[in-house]
């Protein structure tokens, strides 16, 4: 069982999955390469000058694979809760987990199937997004909801810090405390 099963490897779901194995969690990212980023050119990114969007999405995969998520490029068809944690099925296979975070874009089709909330979006071209609390949480127990389809702004460095945030909630949550991820330069 892992820890956290992440929908979406957007700016979004590549931050929470970097977070999130990172902070040592079993981690699995389920991806259908879609991300709205990879048609961006991105001259707004603090700490970038500048970048396609293909590249970022494929920087912040290769990141989060470097702390040990796996990322398996399918597509989410249904999620179901369990007893304990919740079963993914994709369309060739199916996972569980403790925890869930959709980071699907513009997309809340998959969230609307299972029963989360939506609320109308506030973005232009965003229709509707999933109505979320403050940290992330949906109105379902243990499914979490980060960046664009949460109804924060499309923009990649809100979207990717967006999940970062929420990634960092559902941490201290596993934890049972406030988790800080702070990293320090090397002598």
């Amino acid at each position: 069982m892992y820890d956290l099963i992440i929908v979406g490897a957007g700016p979004a779901g590549a931050s929470a999955a970097l977070f999130a194995a990172k902070a040592g969690k079993k981690t699995l990212v389920i991806d259908q390469d879609k991300s709205m980023t990879k048609r961006a050119w991105i001259e707004n990114h603090y700490g970038i000058m500048e970048i396609t969007g293909p590249e970022l999405v494929d920087i912040g995969k290769e990141q989060a694979k470097k702390f040990g998520a796996e990322i398996i490029q399918s597509e989410a068809i249904h999620i179901e809760k369990l007893s304990e944690g919740f079963r993914l099925e994709t369309e060739n296979d199916q996972y569980e987990a403790k925890y869930i975070l959709l980071a699907t874009g513009p997309s809340v089709e998959l969230a609307e199937k299972i029963g989360v909330k939506t609320k109308d979006g506030s973005e232009p071209r965003i229709k509707t997004v999933i109505d979320v609390d403050p940290s992330g949480r949906t109105n379902i127990e243990g499914i979490w909801a980060a960046g664009t389809c949460a109804g924060v702004s499309v923009h990649t460095i809100i979207t990717a810090g967006d999940g970062a945030k929420v990634a960092i909630n559902i941490i201290s949550e596993l934890n049972g405390a406030r988790y800080v991820d702070h990293d320090v330069l090397k002598p």
